[in-house]
């Protein structure tokens, strides 16, 4: 087995391992690389069925593009798919103008909890990496949420010999992250390995591209030539620049991410 074998299925073994020990489960779909390539290894994991509903927590700010790629996937894979609003916060008008924590935690935390909430879900499995971010670097891969959907990020179980922690108080959930070992770079060989199609905007248009997605006020493209899969794997191998360096919320307050999850942000 290579590199990208060993983390295949390491990511089914941890899929099949909450679907037999967690109960009522959703997967969160945020359209990005990451969660696709876990939609990917999702029906790799069930033989191509999936045995719980996709999640999309629509802001109503995200990239246009975006809501069409996901309507398209959804309909050419036949997915069950959840999408919810915090429908109060929207008609209350909120936006990335009251400040891009308030919003986030508006429009994505608590539309996250509801949603939760709403559907009973035990559990939620997450595309998150902790290369990515640094308060992700603090997760566990079954990681523990309290009936107010709090993350205690000083207190994390440890998790020797994938011996997980499955067993959880009524009314609390577990997030469940499958790519929390990938990296990047390995997200983007593994699109490469395995042909899976993501959104255009990943790919240089007149020199710029988005490297992570999100809401369109607060996510920026970076100056790059890639214009295919193969190319973004050949640029990642030089780059020095944050995965997340278009992205607004972060550049807002060092500590936003980890305040922002703390609460049961994705």
């Amino acid at each position: 087995m290579d590199h990208l074998d060993e983390l295949e299925a390491e990511s089914i073994y941890i899929l099949r391992e909450a679907y037999k020990n967690l109960g009522k489960l959703g997967m969160l779909w945020s359209i990005g690389k990451d969660s696709t390539v876990l939609l990917w290894l999702a029906k790799k994991a069930f033989f191509g069925y999936t045995p719980f509903p996709f999640i999309h927590v629509d802001t109503t700010y995200k990239i246009p593009a975006m809501i069409q790629y996901r309507d398209k996937v959804a309909k050419d894979l036949d997915l069950d798919l959840i999408v919810y609003t915090n429908e109060e916060a929207v008609k209350d008008g909120m936006g990335p103008e009251r400040g891009r924590l308030v919003c986030c935690g508006a429009l994505k935390t608590a539309a996250l909890n509801q949603m939760t909430k709403k559907y009973k879900f035990d559990g939620l499995i997450v595309g998150v990496r902790r290369d990515e971010e640094g308060s992700r670097s603090k997760e566990r891969v079954f990681s523990e949420r309290d009936s107010k959907d709090q993350w205690d990020y000083t207190n994390q179980p440890p998790e020797l010999w994938d011996a997980f922690k499955t067993d959880f108080p009524k009314g609390n959930h577990i997030r469940v992250h499958p790519l929390l070992h990938w990296t990047e770079i390995d997200v983007w060989e593994y699109i490469q390995r395995e042909n899976i199609p993501v959104i255009d905007l990943y790919f240089s248009k007149n020199g710029r591209r988005y490297r992570s997605l999100g809401c369109a006020p607060c996510t920026g493209t970076i100056e790059s030539d890639a214009k295919n899969v193969a190319e973004i794997v050949e640029e990642l191998k030089h780059t020095s620049v944050s995965e997340r360096a278009g992205r607004a919320q972060d550049k807002a307050d060092a500590y936003a991410m980890q305040k922002l999850r703390k609460d049961g942000y994705m």
